[in-house]
């Protein structure tokens, strides 16, 4: 069965981006034969985050319903029955309604994937998160480099190439119908107040890194303390460190194992990580949607510019990696949010003034703005003491960021129809990207949520 689940695991994140990814290097047909404007354009790349914050939220209470398993088997069969009908739109809100059923199956799919993974493997939670996090990677990069080449190896229609990923849903459903059949597939309740974050997943690993590294100062510190008050009365003997809790104490006030009372929405840095989780959201949204017609409107053929945005998705299977690690050992993670910042206002300007002669550079360059995701969920990881604390701050900054990012590729299009070119796009996108620097080093700040900071 763990084999089966494995399998199961791989091919169901294979399918949860190529929805998403395979329509920027067809933008432009499906534009012209469903006669969108930039505006509904925009609203098509916005429709992602639009259903992620949607039916996301839905995914814990059907699995507590259903099971786990079930339900990602439902998510299979709706992205398998909304890639399979999207060929067949005759207009923009047909299109628009099977995007949004495949979309709603990822969502929810999505977002069970961990609880999955810590149900069948909780002994290998690190390299099986490792495993469909590299596939879900490939599968974005992979859509965007095929669609175009499968198209026309299909007689040249935007529908075939599009509705040819409704196969790799239809192989997702098989291991899934196979594995709910199995009495232990319906799984634990996924609830904030009971599940823990996994300790090898990106947000457990950054947790415990910044534990460790708060106990180390604390000791420091009361050290330091001890040498400065020898010799004084008991009574005169300096309290712990001003505004902290020593290690042993950390994260007390609520029984072991439960979330501390927490008001999540009282805390700035909560709010800070859901803007900036919000507006890498919508840059990344932004390049899925967008790139692509950028270089095309520059004279690069459709099968090139979707390689460069498979190139610009792929970038983030080895940064992925590496970004967590680096962020947690660092007590402010100011500076990886300026470098990954300053990468996407390089590719912006290059994307203007030289976006076909420059257009592999520009992708690479602007893959590497694209990894603030991982670097995001670190970051989610760090700001609180408690498992249970993480899980709502991670549930908060995703749900608002996810609501904050629907705008900015819906404005890419419309000031596109505006202005007939790709400059004021362009300008958007890199104010956009100063507002991400500024909220990330705000929300990357050595605190932690339950000071109320």
């Amino acid at each position: 069965m763990l084999r089966l689940v494995a399998v199961g695991l791989v091919i169901a994140a294979l399918n949860l981006r190529p929805a998403i990814s395979g329509l920027g290097p067809l933008l432009e047909e499906i534009r012209d034969a469903l006669h969108m404007n930039g505006a509904v354009a925009g609203l098509l790349t916005s429709v992602p985050p639009l259903c992620f914050a949607i039916f996301g939220g839905l995914a814990p209470r059907l699995a507590r319903r259903r099971g786990p398993a079930a339900v990602v088997l439902a998510g299979m069969v709706a992205v398998t029955l909304g890639l399979a009908l999207r060929p067949f739109a005759g207009g923009t809100g047909t299109f628009l309604a099977a995007t949004a059923l495949a979309l709603a199956g990822i969502a929810v799919s999505n977002v069970l994937m961990p609880v999955v993974v810590k149900h069948w493997f909780p002994d290998r939670v690190g390299s099986m998160t490792g495993l469909y996090s590299m596939a879900l990677s490939m599968g974005t990069s992979a859509a965007a480099a095929v669609t175009v080449p499968l198209t026309d190896a299909l007689g040249g229609s935007w529908r075939a190439g599009l509705g040819a990923w409704a196969v790799l849903g239809a192989l997702a459903v098989i291991p899934w119908l196979l594995i709910t059949r199995d009495r232990s597939a319906r799984g634990p309740e996924p609830r904030a107040e009971q599940e823990a974050v996994p300790e090898e997943t990106v947000e457990g690993e950054a947790r415990r890194e910044a534990e460790a590294r708060r106990e180390a100062e604390e000791r420091r510190e009361g050290e330091g303390r001890a040498r400065r008050s020898a010799g004084r009365a008991s009574k005169a003997e300096a309290p712990p460190a001003a505004g902290r809790r020593p290690a042993s104490e950390a994260g007390t006030g609520a029984p072991a194992g439960k979330a501390p009372a927490l008001r999540i929405a009282k805390s700035p840095t909560a709010w800070w990580l859901g803007v900036f989780f919000g507006l890498q959201a919508s840059a990344a949204y932004i390049t899925m949607g967008w790139l692509p017609q950028i270089f095309r409107d520059a004279g690069v053929s459709a099968s090139a510019a979707g390689a460069m945005l498979a190139v610009t998705m792929g970038m983030g299977i080895p940064l992925s990696f590496v970004l967590p690690k680096m962020a947690a050992r660092m007590r402010h993670q100011g500076p990886l949010v300026l470098a990954l910042g300053v990468c996407g206002l390089i590719a912006y300007a290059g994307l203007w003034l030289a976006p076909a002669s420059g257009a592999w550079v520009w992708s690479l360059v602007l893959g590497v703005s694209n990894c603030a995701f991982p670097l995001a969920l670190t970051m989610i990881g760090m700001r609180s003491r408690s498992s249970a604390g993480v899980v709502k701050l991670s549930a908060f900054a995703q749900s608002t960021g996810y609501l904050l990012s629907i705008p900015g590729p819906l404005l890419v299009g419309s000031l596109h129809d505006l202005s007939g070119d790709w400059r004021m796009p362009l300008v958007l996108m890199a104010v956009l990207m100063v507002a991400q620097m500024a909220s990330g080093l705000l929300a990357g700040r050595d605190r932690v949520i339950e000071d109320g900071r």
